[in-house]
């Protein structure tokens, strides 16, 4: 069964860290005004802070840079089909200059993109604090829910236990 949980403040930070830091990898979009198409590619979210913020590392030079230059609004899209795990989020990015922060969210895997480490000249940290979001999370594994889904079909009673719900960070 699916039930609506809207969450609020540190409930909604701490739900949509749970969710972004398992997912990772979004569909990050940009230039939202344009009505022939959303600007959207694959990013890896670093760390999501206790405010809510999602972190991201971005080459300085990047279009996106530029297009969140231009229109600061952005829309993030997590998708975890394999546990059933989705988020929406809605927010306003800001290129971020930060060494402190840098060091903190620095992963090896990084150097794939910025050769020269944590010193790259063309290093940015991309800041997205979101203005809306929506979650839908499934309790438990695929299998399991598969199991639950033929059983449900069975009984005629719902047995898996989903939730979803507006953060409002």
């Amino acid at each position: 069964m699916s039930t609506s949980k809207n969450l609020q403040h540190s409930e909604a930070a701490k739900k949509l860290k749970e969710l972004v830091e398992e997912i990772d990898i979004c569909l990050f979009c940009t230039d939202l005004q344009n009505m022939e198409g959303l600007t959207a590619r694959p990013m890896s979210s670093q760390k999501v802070d206790e405010e809510g913020n999602i972190w991201f590392f971005s080459d300085k030079n990047s279009d996106k840079n530029q297009e969140i230059a231009a229109d600061s609004k952005v829309q993030l899209f997590y998708s975890d089909p394999s546990k059933s795990s989705f988020v929406v989020v809605t927010g306003e990015a800001q290129i971020v200059f930060d060494r402190q922060k840098t060091e903190e969210y620095w992963g090896a895997l990084l150097k794939t993109w910025f050769k020269e480490g944590k010193d790259d000249p063309n290093l940015s940290l991309i800041k997205v604090s979101p203005t809306k979001a929506y979650y839908w999370d499934v309790a438990g594994n695929q299998m399991v829910n598969f199991f639950k889904m033929l059983a449900s079909v069975a009984t005629g009673k719902t047995l898996v236990d989903a939730e979803e719900g507006e953060l409002q960070v």
